[in-house]
């Protein structure tokens, strides 16, 4: 990590921080439709998971099955989406999105198919306090 990391403006736009592990910064994307939170790696100039020191890979790892386990099983998925696309953010950030045959995208990815839904404020809430209860070792 390096005092220099700049979490792109998009992601400032798009996501609400949760808190930080080791080497990732947490964030929840802000569409009410789905659990969906993105890591990314706290490492300068970052565009694609190979660029990562084999130790960062390994930590790296850690943390996204972590988080997907914690997401399945706080959330009770029926299937994890995780994916890094990047098309439009180029700085490293994966997706981790909690998907259910019942959610309005399903079989299909959710990029693209319905406008994002925004948190209200209780709504935020109730999610971020799920989440920092569910993930030992995040720091707010």
């Amino acid at each position: 990590m390096t005092d220099a990391f700049q979490l792109h403006p998009r992601l400032q736009e798009d996501c609400i921080l949760v808190g930080a592990f080791p080497l990732c910064q947490l964030l929840l994307m802000n569409d009410s439709q789905y659990p969906w939170c993105i890591l990314v790696p706290q490492v300068l100039g970052l565009r694609e998971l190979y660029e990562l020191s084999p130790e960062q890979r390994q930590q790296f790892t850690e943390e996204s099955c972590y988080l997907a386990q914690q997401l399945a099983d706080l959330y009770q998925a029926d299937k994890m989406n995780i994916a890094a696309i990047g098309n439009m953010v180029p700085q490293l950030h994966i997706h981790h999105i909690v998907r259910y045959q019942s959610d309005k995208a399903w079989p299909a990815p959710v990029w693209g198919k319905f406008a994002a839904v925004a948190y209200t404020p209780e709504q935020l809430a109730g999610r971020l306090g799920e989440l920092r209860g569910a993930l030992v070792g995040l720091r707010n």
